[in-house]
Formats: structure tokens, sequence, C-alpha cells
């Protein structure tokens, strides 16, 4: 994006009303209300935007305020888990809850039950109580201990029901259908001069929210796949011109693909969404894997499953339950085509195709991401209980900031292929070698 178009975007974060109340928060480093974090690090940029007369894009900087907006005596907060499973879920909500109790003494904490359809009577699904006890040992788990769901809810039906159960703090986690949602809640609960602050802590696996350089589970997610590349290679090894192919996930964005290509660089191919390629013809993959099969008598190529949409059949658009576009698989089209390719050639093959995409959602979050997990939650705890909604807590440049859900739900976030992300997965992988005839 061109620094003087971001430098129009608006970073401000909405407010319920002045945080008045001193902070039961006796240790902390308080961040002032004019904290902020520059989107840029190149001073050149910054100094093209400040010469253009426009303000410099910068986050609010995340952290706990001096002054407060909720009462803590007075606060009923509730947590809800919407969209597909990630690693370290129950980590944020542990720590939302634990946060809430103990540094806040807030002690009304909700779950909400089966995503956004726990606020809705026709579901019939009744809130949980939740304090330190219940949560103390949720994180040990994969999943989420509240459930979750996709598909959205009437909003108008929402917002009556956190009126009705007096909740003032609605913690959302998930993508950004999830946080989409969210925004409009907040939005008519402003509209109706309701004090309920709406806070979202992001959850993509695949790492694709925009104005954030990571999202919680991901780094658990590339951890989860180094065995499986590593049973995926000796398979190939082990065969005369073996092959095989890991399916990742990564539906728009082939973050994980990419990592998992760096993390344990065994692989020779790396195929994601954001890099077209060719099947057929002289520098198409086909060519390009037989040639590989001519050098070495074996091959791993590892597939983000949105990859090669351009090589899918046109038809009808179709999305999933929370408006996400269908796209075609292109794990089992690439398997078929590789065989059907090599069998009308007449060459001898063993294909492996491994698809580890629920082996690795449902599993806790390990080291450094629930570490992440837990500051990112606390967080959201601090900017609730400052009056602050309809925001997310994001990261980037070693810091917690807060992004407007406009923000971080304006477009998802992709790979540049000229980055060095890219460019390091192309010199690991030499698969432009193998395009040559």
């Amino acid at each position: 994006m061109n620094p003087l178009e971001l430098a129009t975007f608006d970073f401000s974060v909405p407010q319920l009303g002045a945080p008045t109340l001193r902070s039961p928060l006796r240790h902390a480093t308080f961040v002032g209300p004019q904290n902020r974090i520059s989107y840029y690090s190149d001073p050149r940029i910054m100094d093209e935007i400040r010469a253009a007369g426009k303000p410099l894009p910068a986050f609010v900087e995340a952290g706990p305020s001096e002054r407060i907006f909720h009462d803590p005596a007075w606060t009923r907060a509730a947590i809800v888990t919407c969209g597909g499973l990630c690693p370290g879920i129950n980590n944020v909500i542990k720590t939302l809850v634990t946060t809430l109790y103990e540094s806040y003494g807030v002690n009304n904490v909700f779950g909400i039950r089966n995503g956004y359809r726990g606020l809705n009577p026709d579901y019939h699904l009744e809130p949980v109580h939740l304090d330190p006890d219940i949560v103390d040992t949720i994180h040990e788990s994969g999943g989420s201990f509240l459930g979750s769901s996709r598909g959205q809810q009437d909003t108008e039906v929402l917002i009556r029901t956190l009126d009705r159960l007096r909740l003032n703090i609605l913690f959302t986690i998930g993508g950004d259908g999830t946080q989409r949602a969210a925004a409009e809640l907040a939005m008519a609960a402003i509209e109706r001069k309701l004090p309920i602050s709406v806070v979202g802590v992001p959850k993509t696996i695949d790492n694709d929210i925009d104005f954030m350089d990571q999202t919680f589970g991901f780094g658990t997610a590339v951890a989860a796949t180094t065995p499986i590349i590593s049973c995926a290679h000796a398979e190939c090894k082990g065969a005369a011109n073996g092959i095989s192919i890991v399916r990742l996930m990564g539906r728009d964005s082939g973050f994980i693909a990419a990592y998992a290509t760096l993390a344990n660089p065994v692989a020779n191919f790396c195929l994601v969404p954001e890099v077209p390629f060719e099947l057929e013809g002289e520098h198409g993959l086909l060519a390009s894997l037989e040639r590989r099969l001519k050098v070495k008598d074996h091959a791993l190529l590892i597939v983000a499953e949105g990859a090669g949409q351009e090589l899918m059949p046109k038809g009808e658009t179709l999305k999933d339950a929370s408006g996400n576009v269908l796209h075609h698989d292109i794990g089992p089209f690439l398997r078929d085509r590789i065989h059907h390719h090599l069998s009308s050639r007449g060459i001898d093959h063993a294909l492996r195709y491994f698809d580890p995409s629920y082996l690795i959602r449902g599993i806790p979050a390990q080291g450094t991401d629930a570490i992440f997990c837990h500051h990112l939650a606390e967080n959201a705890v601090h900017a609730a209980m400052a009056g602050k909604t309809a925001v997310v807590v994001g990261h980037w440049h070693n810091s917690f900031t807060l992004v407007p859900i406009s923000l971080a739900t304006n477009q998802r976030r992709r790979i540049d292929p000229a980055s060095q992300l890219w460019q390091s997965v192309l010199a690991v992988t030499q698969q432009r070698v193998y395009e040559q005839p």
C-alpha cells in the first residue's frame, strides 16, 4: 500500500466515555493515552509522509491505563469463541478470566457457548460462569473450552441478549468474520447508548489478519508441521521416483506453507495462493517435477490449500457459513493430476498424500506461542476496562497495539512475492531451477 494512501486511514480507537476511575492495578507500568506505535520504522518513509503534510500512521499502544471506565464491582464480562479451531484458544480464555478476577477484581465472568449462537435465545444455550478454578488447566487441552460455531447471527438479537444479561464487556475470539460481527455489535451498543466494550482477540491459524505481524496459534501450527514433513520426506526418499505432497492450511494466504518450508527445509516445491503457477507446458509444475525426479529420484511438495485456484474449473461462487469464499482444494486435485501425468508418460512412481490439517489446529499452544496468547488476552482486558470498543489487540514492531476492527478486517494479509520471506522459500526449495527445460 502506498504510504500516502495509508496515512489517510483512521487508526483511532473508539472510546465509550471518559475513563474517570482509578485503576486497581498498583504495580503496573501504565500506558498513557497518547502513546503510539508507528506503522513505519523506515525514517525515509516517515519523512515522505510529513513532507506531504499527512499524519503519521500509528497504532494506539496497548497496555494498562491509569484511569479506567468500567467499575470492577459492577462489571459483567463475557467471552465468546467463533470459527474454526486454532491452538491457543483456551490459553486466551484462561488469561482473560484470571486477569479480570485477579488483576481487576471482576468476579462476574461468563462463557458464551458455541460461538455467537450462545447469544441467540433460539439455541437455548445458557452462559456458563467462569472463575480461575474452572479454567485452571484448560490451556493443557486444544480446541475451545466454550465450543465454537460458524455463521452470522442477527445483530439486533445479539445486542438485546447482551443488554438482558447486563453485560458491559464482551471479548470476541475469532477471525475476520467474527470481528466484523463484533464491530457491528459495538456500533449497535453505541447507538443504543449501552456502555458495552467489545474487544477482540484475533484468531486465525493462517496468520492473515491485516495490520498485525502475527496471530496466536500460527507458531504452534508451523512447529507441528515439522514431524509430518519429516515423515513425508522419508516416504518419498524411500521409493524410486517417490513423491510426497503435504497439504497445509492457507485458504487465501500461504504463511503456514512458507514458514513450514523454512522451518524444515527439505521441500522441493512450495505452492501458495499468492503466487500463481502453471501446471502444463515446458515451464509448468508437471514438467518441473519430471526434471526433479530425473536429477534426484524423489520430490516433496508443500501446498497451501488455496493455491492454484486459477487452475480450477470455473463455476458458481460458494461461501461457508462465515461468508468466506469456498475454494477448490488444490491437494487432491494436484495429487490426481500428477499421478495421471506420470502414468501417461510411463514413469513408474510412488505417490503419497498427507493432509494433517485437523491434527494441527486442535493441539494446545506451545512455548512462546502460549506466552503470546497470554499477552494478547491481558491487553484485551486492559483495553476493555479502559472503555475501549470495536477494537482488536494486535502486535507490531515488537509491541502490542490496539487496532480498530475496521482496519484489521479491511483486507487479508498476504505474502508479498518480492519479500524476503518468499525469496528465502525459493532459495531453500530451488524450485525455479526445475522450471527451466
